[in-house]
């Protein structure tokens, strides 16, 4: 799981998941430990379930509660406006990450 997902972040491919209540289609931008030690993926969501009812935002995923991982082959356009890189929640280091030379364009623009 932890490959598909850094070759999600290297490849700027579309990952789709499943993380309670259901499945969700995702943009994963990086990928890292936690304070406890625990894996987490920061990544933005576009479509599926929310327990938070917001059905497209930005996400901390814990890897050990994440099933069915599945690299799409569709690309997205690098990392969003919002993204911050060296993301804050993963106090004991990144695995990988998106390159802030990779930019976001807007598909609506």
């Amino acid at each position: 799981m932890r490959e598909l997902l850094e070759a999600a972040i290297n490849e700027c491919k579309l990952v789709n998941i499943w993380y309670e209540p259901g499945t969700r289609s995702i943009e994963c931008h990086a990928l890292g430990y936690g304070s406890a030690g625990q894996i987490l993926l920061r990544a933005f969501q576009i479509d599926g379930a929310s327990a938070s009812n917001e059905h497209v935002n930005w996400k901390l995923f814990r890897l050990d509660r994440m099933r069915d991982v599945e690299l799409t082959i569709f690309e997205f356009d690098g990392p969003r406006p919002e993204y911050k890189l060296n993301d804050r929640a993963m106090t004991r280091g990144i695995i990988c990450q998106l390159s802030p030379l990779c930019r976001y364009r807007d598909p609506a623009a």
